[in-house]
């Protein structure tokens, strides 16, 4: 089964813009995971324009579900954020500063050394390390020498190319996803995937153990309703193959 963990930076987002507690953050968290999420994903950032580290230790003792915490390791207050909250999982991105959102992932040759050291660091506190890498043969077989646990394949180009190009598009993806079940690393996936173009790539996606969605998510749950559109996820994380090009399940 795959798990849908859904990122909720983006009603941090919104309750920034008018300061206060309006839309409660952690009710938000809590009614994701009773509408059937599996996870939670947070991406605090050093300006903390969206998710705030308070946010974070706030929310650690109220999931009941999976929690999974990304950002960029070379900040040192996060990787002392993550050591001191514990999560089930830490997905390391390369984000620069101010950077608007993920655009790649690790050049897991160049950094193969730091990756090792600050991985090694997690998982002596039995935190399930994850990094974020392009769909591409030598990344995932760079990301096997760090000591990962598993991987985030960055989907946005897949899903730029999906209405167009779709075989094309997701043969990156599969290729992938197939050396890191031959290497023994299990693969996550996000960015960009959405109700369009997910219930394809899960399905051409062997092993697939975890999907993060937020932005698309977020505004969908605009039109259908937070609950109508976790639900929706789910469903295309389910539907059959002879189903695959189904672009959205009617509520």
């Amino acid at each position: 089964m795959t798990k849908l963990s859904v990122n909720i930076n983006k009603i941090a987002t919104l309750r920034n813009a008018r300061g206060g507690n309006v839309p409660d953050l952690l009710k938000a968290a809590l009614d994701i995971e009773r509408f059937g999420a599996q996870g939670i994903t947070v991406h605090p950032r050093p300006d903390e324009r969206h998710i705030t580290y308070k946010d974070v230790r706030d929310l650690k003792p109220i999931l009941k579900t999976e929690f999974n915490i990304e950002g960029n390791p070379k900040e040192r207050k996060f990787v002392d954020l993550v050591l001191e909250v514990i999560p089930a999982q830490v997905t390391l991105v390369p984000d620069s500063q101010g950077q608007i959102t993920s655009d790649h992932g690790w050049d897991t040759v160049a950094h193969k050394e730091y990756l090792k050291d600050i991985i090694a660091l997690f998982k002596s506190k039995n935190i399930r390390t994850s990094i974020f890498v392009d769909a591409n043969i030598k990344m995932v077989e760079g990301a096997k020498e760090t000591g990962t646990d598993r991987i985030e394949l960055y989907t946005e180009e897949y899903a730029r190319l999906f209405h167009t190009q779709k075989e094309k598009a997701i043969k990156p993806f599969t290729d992938s996803a197939r050396k890191a079940q031959e290497l023994g690393l299990g693969i996550n996936a996000g960015h960009d995937l959405s109700l369009e173009n997910l219930a394809y790539f899960k399905q051409h996606v062997p092993g697939l153990l975890e999907v993060s969605i937020g932005h698309a998510l977020i505004s969908d749950a605009l039109y259908y309703g937070l609950e109508n559109t976790v639900q929706l996820y789910l469903r295309q994380l389910t539907l059959r193959q002879a189903q695959g090009d189904n672009k959205l399940l009617q509520l």
